[in-house]
């Protein structure tokens, strides 16, 4: 898809499983749907010689036509495997959320104390999506929950491919939560479905009150948002009732959640909006004993 989101395949995508210390690369690149390097090695150089004068507003530009069938054609298959990771995870009612947001709008952060607070409650696990670096996978491991982290070079985004293979080397235990943190973008993750029950969209205070607008595909996409960082609101000027309004242009049944991360204001109803997702099929109050007890010996 490098002629839609940027992915190339100059950098391959890995999985490291922060457990067991082993890291597997992943045997295509983000979004793409064919097995050769994408360098396309013509057996001539790349400048031609033409008896007829054109010109080209790009040296290896596609046909539009070719452009859209092929976003077409790398989105369906990527919707088929997000619908067989749905299947897997509802046949072992685990829930599985989207967490999406800009580069430094707190996700990992808002990860870290989700779980400290609810893990005696809920099995969680997290599924870390970043360019490069172990970095927000070993802040997670620290909190002695289970973590598997995806890499994805260049690429920009999360597919759906990239979830099973995080999944199978995960293996979460049924009836449990699965917390996936996208690539920090608001573009790309939009489009690609993972096959997780919602996208939860993290927003900042700090990033400024016109991004539901400048990012509406995301905003409609999602099933709540989280403003962050609330604390900060003295100190930065974002007007909140003009992102509220901004939202409800976009997606007027979206619900807006305002938390701080840091000090933990507002935290309580996001986890009351977690376990009510939870909820359906999981045992919350008869299976934590066993929950955490499972955790530990994994």
């Amino acid at each position: 898809m490098c002629t839609t989101c940027g992915c190339s395949d100059s950098s391959k995508p890995r999985l490291t499983n922060l457990e067991t210390g082993t890291t597997i690369a992943l045997d295509e690149p983000p979004g793409h749907d064919h097995s050769h390097p994408h360098t396309h090695d013509h057996g001539h150089p790349h400048e031609h010689a033409h008896s007829h004068s054109h010109t080209h507003s790009h040296p290896h530009s596609e046909p539009l036509g070719t452009t859209i069938s092929l976003e077409a054609a790398v989105l369906a298959k990527n919707d088929r495997l997000a619908e067989r990771n749905r299947g897997w995870l509802a046949g072992r009612s685990i829930l599985a959320l989207n967490l999406v947001s800009s580069p430094g709008a707190g996700k990992t952060t808002l990860l870290e104390r989700t779980i400290r607070d609810l893990g005696d409650e809920l099995l969680l696990s997290v599924i870390e999506g970043d360019q490069e670096t172990l970095n927000d996978a070993e802040r997670i491991r620290a909190t002695g929950c289970r973590v598997v982290q995806i890499n994805t070079g260049t690429g920009c985004h999360l597919d759906a491919a990239m979830l099973a293979r995080g999944l199978d080397q995960l293996d979460p235990p049924p009836r449990s939560v699965v917390l996936i943190e996208n690539v920090g973008n608001l573009v790309c993750p939009a489009l690609f479905d993972l096959g997780e029950r919602a996208k939860v969209v993290i927003a900042s205070v700090t990033e400024g009150d016109d991004k539901p607008l400048k990012y509406p595909h995301m905003f409609r996409a999602s099933a709540l948002v989280v403003l962050n960082k609330i604390d900060l609101l003295p100190y930065v000027p974002f007007d909140e009732a003009r992102f509220l309004d901004h939202v409800r242009q976009v997606n007027p049944a979206l619900r807006v959640l305002r938390v701080s991360a840091t000090t933990g204001a507002g935290l309580p109803d996001w986890y009351q909006w977690l376990r009510a997702q939870a909820a359906p099929g999981l045992e919350v109050s008869d299976h934590v004993h066993e929950s955490v007890d499972s955790r530990r010996k994994v």
